[in-house]
């Protein structure tokens, strides 16, 4: 199993202005890579409020963390509950907020938890194991319309009609119950061309995303960040999909815009004001030494604005 590495750790803190006795919030903790950044910038006056949704990752970040004190709390939430989180700590506004998206290596790592092709495992693929919804209930219960629908939309997966409409004659002979089954499934699907990525990548992806609701707790979360960050706060955020990055970037284009009249308007009638500026004109993307170092973040795009 593969060591975690905190992505663009060094662009993360340095983007996201961190400074003495500030108040930063890590929406997606992991095992607290970034939060540990974070906090030897923040010194004794300031605070970091991390929050994950994984049982084990606030179990291992405890530990590797515990020696900030009251300096650092974490919570175990999802990120689209945000506002109310920091509500609980008596927190009207912070000056960082940081997202780093999608699966962690140490989900991906581990078998029992559902989230890889390369094991045969229960096909569970939830982030939050108190939810009730996992990937093999999906695949078991779903029509094919939507099985078809869950695939193109979130696996962007070109062949989601052949897919789910195999999955549903499979599931009639016996239950479709591990990440096995549905490798065999789609690889029998998927014509045999040469990709540069597993075939079963894009479904197991559109899944993921779709048991644990990820595209719809983004929204929420960046914009209950814009609403809890101080003027000249900044929120930061790393993608590893185009699904996820298309929303980060149409989300800051539009903070950052003054106008929000329809482009075919010959003059602006909304009145409307940036709520936001760009800190990175484009992405920031790992150099040639992380991606050696850490094959895992050669598709991380990061993305920063400030509060106006």
């Amino acid at each position: 199993m593969g060591k975690h590495i905190p992505v663009l750790l060094k662009e993360v803190v340095k983007l996201l202005n961190c400074r003495a006795g500030g108040i930063y919030v890590d929406c997606t903790l992991g095992e607290g890579g970034h939060a540990e950044a974070i906090l030897e910038q923040l010194g004794k006056e300031g605070r970091l409020i991390g929050i994950d949704q994984d049982e084990e990752a606030i179990k291992t970040a405890e530990k590797r963390l515990r020696r900030y004190g009251s300096s650092c709390s974490l919570v175990r939430d999802n990120f689209e509950n945000l506002k109310k989180v920091l509500k609980k700590f008596n927190l009207r506004e912070v000056d960082g907020i940081f997202f780093d998206l999608g699966v962690s290596s140490p989900q991906l790592d581990k078998p029992e938890r559902g989230f890889s092709f390369r094991f045969d495992a229960p096909l569970d693929m939830r982030m939050d194991r108190r939810n009730s919804l996992t990937a093999s209930h999906l695949v078991n219960n779903s029509s094919r319309e939507e099985l078809e629908r869950i695939i193109k939309s979130f696996g962007e997966e070109r062949w989601a009609r052949r897919i789910a409409a195999l999955i549903v004659i499979r599931r009639k002979c016996e239950q479709i119950k591990t990440t096995g089954q549905l490798v065999q499934i789609v690889e029998e699907a998927v014509p045999h061309r040469r990709r540069k990525i597993h075939p079963a990548t894009q479904t197991f992806q559109a899944l993921r995303i779709a048991v644990n609701r990820e595209l719809e707790a983004l929204r929420k979360g960046l914009n209950k960040g814009i609403e809890m960050l101080r003027p000249g706060g900044r929120i930061g955020v790393i993608s590893y999909q185009s699904l996820d990055d298309r929303i980060v970037k149409g989300t800051f284009q539009e903070w950052a815009r003054a106008c929000r009249c329809p482009s075919r308007w010959p003059v602006c009638c909304c009145d409307g004001k940036k709520v936001a500026i760009k800190v990175t004109k484009g992405v920031v993307r790992p150099g040639e030494e992380e991606i050696l170092t850490n094959p895992r973040s050669r598709s991380a795009k990061l993305r920063v604005i400030e509060k106006i």
